[in-house]
């Protein structure tokens, strides 16, 4: 066996404080995912104190994905190369600096700033935190450790809206980020203490300009979406934006074939297996992570803006989806669930739980809370159940010293779904809203336009249309999460039939 092997290879029985660090780094991946979705309920706030458009509002939620998205593969490279503890540790001091910067700042373009700074930290913490996992727990307790990973994964979408609640019910908006400094300063100093360092000594070198063409792609595509119905579809902006955002994507996927070290070893592409379980795990972890993140955002929109409720009591009323969620994983369910329907079925099921509940909010959901409830319990059974199963699958495709990279993968994946359907599922709100409300096309957003309106009868009917635009962009996240969940579980079994053969010999 090489050095490098033994290296990057837990231990036989794991490392023993193996479920004490899990805590930690579990700790240290919920401040991060927060943040994702905690900003939804401050939405009102922000619009109010920092004169924030609805594109700002927006572009405060992506500009911490997008960066954060565009530089985990090369956050993984760094970490396997240079120590996933080190990186660990460097992700929650820079993480805490940008939350003190975003938690100051003063006006729109200041935040926006500051979260995209917060994403270069966020990179670091995401691939680190599962690559410590696969590191220290051996082969019989990985899927567990996984599942609970992804449940606090999970929680940290699903909860941000209810802490956010909270905090907005007793504070100012820019404490949600400054509570993430004494929780970081906590995960620090437990990092320092008792996480193993591990790295792949002979790893790649970091691939810095594949990094800034990934983020410059996906940035470019999804200002495209988001500024689609404002300026039209087919207007110069839009159009540019598009096709810069296409041809970078393309530059970045030659660069990744010519060069000796790679964010994404693209010659993984040429093993069957691989193909099979990754492209299946990528249409699922993206569509889930879009249905739920762009469904989040909207909700909360509906739940201040239209039905009067403040920031705390929208949190409330999203929190049984995180409840569900957590039910579901601590007790296990989704862990008995795989071995019997196995990786495939698990996955399909799963998906068509959220893709069902995205569904019910859609057509119940404008009849009283009571539908919207049902959907966000279903739409956490579907998470719980698929989540895990996904993350496992893409950690089981990459080679154990590449496990920064695998981190990487599948945090990109969560992260790019999440910013898309945002913007997506935004787009198509937006632009059902101004075609059944012209008059409101000039307003920055829908608090401006029920601001502007000069009657109960016309506020009705600017509420009315935002109730038509959520109905058709959760039925639009539904059919996006159902073909995306039947076309993982077919790839996926077709690896699984692919890698049976050479199992057998």
């Amino acid at each position: 066996m090489t050095a490098t092997t033994a290296e990057t290879r837990p231990a036989p029985k794991g490392h023993p404080q193996r479920w004490l660090i899990l805590g930690v780094i579990c700790l240290a991946q919920l401040t991060v995912l927060l943040d994702n979705t905690v900003l939804s309920v401050a939405i009102p706030s922000l619009t109010r104190e920092l004169d924030a458009s609805t594109a700002d509002i927006q572009w405060m939620i992506n500009a911490y994905s997008l960066v954060q998205s565009g530089l985990l593969l090369t956050a993984g490279n760094v970490a396997d190369r240079y120590g996933r503890k080190r990186m660990l540790v460097t992700g929650l001091a820079l993480f805490g600096l940008g939350s003190l910067t975003a938690g100051l700042a003063q006006s729109a373009t200041q935040l926006i700033a500051a979260r995209a700074g917060m994403g270069v930290g966020g990179a670091l913490l995401m691939t680190t935190t599962l690559a410590v996992v696969v590191r220290i727990f051996d082969d019989a307790e990985r899927v567990r450790a996984i599942g609970l990973w992804s449940t606090v994964n999970s929680l940290g979408f699903a909860a941000g809206p209810l802490i956010g609640g909270v905090m907005l019910d007793h504070f100012w908006w820019g404490a949600i980020f400054l509570v993430n400094i004494p929780v970081a300063a906590i995960g620090l100093f437990a990092v320092v203490a008792l996480v193993p360092e591990s790295r792949n000594p002979h790893g790649d070198r970091p691939d810095l300009l594949g990094a800034l063409l990934s983020t410059i792609g996906m940035t470019a595509v999804v200002y495209a979406i988001i500024s689609g119905p404002g300026h039209g579809w087919t207007s110069a902006p839009v159009m540019s934006s598009a096709a810069v955002g296409v041809l970078v994507i393309g530059a970045f996927v030659l660069w990744e074939l010519r060069i000796p070290y790679p964010m994404l070893d693209m010659h993984f592409f040429r093993n069957r297996r691989f193909i099979g379980a990754v492209a299946g795990a990528v249409a699922g972890a993206v569509l889930v992570a879009f249905g739920m993140g762009g469904s989040l955002f909207l909700l909360t929109q509906h739940l201040q803006f239209v039905l009067g409720y403040g920031p705390l009591d929208a949190g409330l009323r999203t929190a049984p989806l995180a409840l569900t969620v957590i039910a579901l994983n601590l007790t296990g369910v989704g862990a008995r669930l795989l071995p019997k329907a196995g990786t495939p079925g698990t996955i399909a099921a799963g998906m068509t739980l959220v893709a069902a509940g995205l569904a019910t909010i859609a057509v119940l959901g404008g009849d009283g809370y009571g539908g919207m409830l049902l959907g966000l319990i279903v739409m956490g059974a579907g998470v719980a159940l698929s989540m895990p199963a996904m993350a496992n699958a893409i950690m089981s495709a990459i080679p154990p010293e590449k496990a920064g990279v695998g981190a990487g993968v599948n945090g990109t994946l969560a992260e790019f779904g999440n910013g898309l359907g945002v913007a997506v599922l935004g787009a198509v709100l937006n632009s059902r809203f101004t075609a059944l409300v012209p008059t409101a096309v000039g307003a920055a957003s829908l608090p401006a336009a029920l601001a502007a309106a000069d009657s109960p009868a016309e506020r009705g009917r600017l509420s009315d249309a935002f109730d038509s635009g959520l109905e058709t962009s959760q039925l639009v996240g539904a059919v996006a999460v159902l073909a995306g969940g039947l076309l993982a579980a077919m790839l996926l079994r077709r690896a699984e039939r692919a890698d049976s053969p050479r199992t057998a010999a």
